[in-house]
């Protein structure tokens, strides 16, 4: 069980201990928001299915929360571990640790992912959870929200309608695509098992990671994950990046193209967006890097113009064709050259 290897209880404790509540609002303001987010989801999703020319249907039977900043830990962790728990099974054999060795690092796994899982807390706006061990769900992190909002000076029920496109566009194509979220969680388990160091290699790459990090630091490093792979482990995680671009570029894209015919302000909300995804300096830019956020961050902008490139060549239609199976998808090299993808499944 991974709960002998990581102390999933601990994380969750130890991400609450680490994340504010959030932006102070009256009981009132709270139950609008939380309301006037629900609508929002419900209001998004036809519109965002036309757009993207997919099926809603299934989608609208798949649940909507609005959480807290806790809320959103406890559903991040729980999926953490249905993730890693074939993981854990796999590596079993291959690590002989006691029973005493294994308690004290399933204590020290269990604090650091809650460490990450309460700094992100902060960050993130909603998110499709593909739950590998529960039912899939889409989130609304409201604190996250309500906070941005404010930050930004922008028209509260615009942005939460606009923040709602996005994250509709996403439970539109793990819902609308019936074998892109199984075959996402495989490969991620794979990857995972491959990237999980026999313990002789483990202080080498230790003392690389720790040689390479001012790299990291710089402006265009990736997170510490980059550091600790071989020639072919980074392949895949090239390849599996360029799904997320994918996947996280057309909810952009379709986010900006149905943006215009229901929220009014939406040009003023995607300029400080923009200039808001660019983070702020000092310590958060730092960790960002060494987390891989600032990687992600990369992920709107090089999958929102691989969409863009191949619709301007073949149409919504003729883009759609990504989602016909997992061989169609962007290799990491064809997100920079879309013309070869479509080359490649359009002839």
């Amino acid at each position: 069980m991974s709960e002998a290897y990581v102390d999933w209880a601990l994380a969750k404790r130890t991400g609450r201990r680490w994340v504010s509540d959030g932006p102070s609002t009256t009981q009132d303001e709270a139950a609008e928001a939380v309301a006037e987010l629900r609508d929002a989801a419900h209001r998004a999703l036809q519109p965002v299915a036309d757009t993207a020319r997919l099926d809603a249907s299934a989608g609208a039977a798949s649940p909507v929360y609005v959480v807290d900043r806790a809320a959103w830990i406890d559903v991040n962790v729980d999926s953490m571990a249905g993730l890693l728990e074939p993981v854990v099974d796999a590596l079993t054999a291959k690590r002989k640790a006691g029973p005493r060795a294994r308690a004290v690092g399933a204590k020290v796994t269990g604090a650091e992912t809650g460490a990450l899982m309460g700094f992100v807390a902060s960050k993130v706006l909603g998110q499709f959870d593909i739950a590998p061990a529960g039912t899939p769900s889409l989130l609304l992190v409201a604190p996250n929200i309500v906070a941005a909002e404010r930050e930004l000076r922008v028209d509260p029920s615009d942005f939460r309608l606009w923040v709602c496109l996005h994250e509709e566009t996403h439970r539109v194509q793990f819902t609308a695509v019936p074998w892109l979220r199984q075959h996402m969680i495989d490969r991620i388990r794979t990857l995972a098992i491959e990237l999980m160091p026999d313990p002789e290699m483990l202080q080498r790459r230790l003392q690389a990671a720790a040689k390479a990090i001012p790299g990291a630091l710089r402006e265009g490093g990736g997170g510490l994950t980059d550091l600790v792979v071989d020639p072919a482990q980074r392949a895949e995680l090239a390849n599996l990046t360029a799904i997320m671009s994918l996947l996280e570029g057309h909810a952009d894209v379709v986010m900006d193209d149905v943006g215009p015919q229901i929220v009014p302000t939406v040009e003023e909300i995607r300029r400080k967006f923009d200039a808001r995804r660019k983070g702020s300096g000092g310590l958060d830019r730092i960790v960002r890097r060494l987390i891989g956020l600032e990687a992600k961050m990369r992920q709107y902008r090089d999958g929102a113009a691989f969409c863009r490139a191949v619709q301007e060549q073949v149409g919504v239609d003729g883009f759609n064709a990504v989602w016909a199976g997992p061989d169609n998808l962007p290799t990491a090299a064809e997100i920079y050259a879309p013309g070869t993808w479509v080359t490649r499944v359009l002839g």
